[in-house]
């Protein structure tokens, strides 16, 4: 049954609630393609909005509330009716859900991998000793340091053109991004070097794209069955179950990434330090019916090797840790 204050079903629109980001933007304009292709006549538009997490740039994720910041504003648009429905990065999605909400959709996932980015070096391992790398990211971080202790690490928020243009201008001898959001936005030519499995991990569900929506929203629910891209559900659906077995968050260096082949799922995940790049790695095999069971499996391996420390060291001071 749809919302009683939805205004979207009086006019006979959706509304696709949006950040204002190019990448955002991109993701969300990609999504109302693939629904008007799937269902012709149906009338899409977009409606993008400001996030906090979009306008504080000055301090780092893990310090200002986290990735959650990002979907605030679109939940809010929805409970108001204002939305039908969101679209987001998957990995900015937090381990659990604002009562109230689901993901009708997980579409099919785009390039999982980190790219390193530089206009004078080919790779990490062509840095000089002290070169400037730019990441806030503590997963990044925290592989980096394991990687190349000699490098200097510092922050780096902003959209993707934003960050682009930091390294253009000078302020860093290079910088980490997602593959996806750079080839989505034609900027493939500025990956010099994938960072890929297994000596580097991404964020879980990373280069996934989920659509929200309120969960007595049947209506809307409905519209989106179709985009479901099964296999990559499966594979997100394990590293995020990984990620929340371990009260994973932004303030944790956890990575994680999951294959399908064929009835299997092979997940790999990893805990690390952004402070000194220390880590512990596990992984495990299990049905692909059962990915929440594996991402457990895993986690609970992590937590023998000795994760937990490292999730406690990782924390800002007055942060719990154990809170997603």
């Amino acid at each position: 049954m749809t919302h009683p204050d939805s205004r979207i079903a009086n006019r006979g629109v959706l509304r696709i609630a949006t950040r204002k980001s190019p990448l955002a933007l991109w993701q969300s304009g990609h999504v109302a393609d693939a629904l008007r292709a799937a269902h012709p006549g149906l009338a899409v538009e977009l409606l993008p909005l400001s996030t906090r997490g979009d306008e504080v740039l000055d301090r780092s994720l893990a310090v200002i509330g986290g990735k959650g910041l990002f979907l605030k504003e679109l939940e809010i648009a929805m409970q108001r009716g204002e939305a039908d429905c969101a679209v987001h990065s998957l990995k900015d999605v937090p381990m659990l859900l604002e009562p109230g909400f689901a993901l009708p959709a997980i579409l099919a996932r785009a390039d999982h991998a980190d790219a390193f980015v530089s206009n004078r070096f080919d790779g990490i391992d062509t840095l000089p000793a002290g070169a400037v790398v730019g990441t806030s990211s503590l997963r990044r971080q925290a592989q980096l340091r394991a990687l190349r202790p000699d490098l200097v690490l510092r922050d780096l928020r902003g959209n993707v053109n934003t960050r682009l243009a930091k390294l253009d201008a000078g302020d860093y001898d290079a910088i980490v991004l997602a593959c996806a959001g750079l080839q989505r936005l034609g900027f493939d030519a500025r990956i010099r070097a994938r960072l890929d499995v297994p000596a580097w991990l991404p964020a879980p569900a990373q280069g996934a794209i989920a659509v929200e929506c309120r969960d007595d929203d049947a209506r809307t629910y409905a519209l989106f069955v179709g985009l479901d891209h099964a296999p990559t559900r499966a594979c997100t659906e394990a590293e995020r179950a990984m990620n929340r077995a371990l009260h994973g968050s932004c303030h944790v260096p956890v990575a994680a990434f999951a294959r399908l082949d064929g009835g299997r799922l092979h997940l790999q995940g990893a805990v690390g330090s952004a402070r000194d790049g220390s880590k512990v790695r596990a992984e495990a095999e299990g049905e692909a019916s059962d990915p929440q069971g594996l991402g457990t499996v895993v986690a609970e391996r992590l937590l023998a090797l000795g994760a937990a420390a490292l999730i406690a060291g990782s924390a800002e001071p007055g942060d719990d840790p154990f809170v997603p």
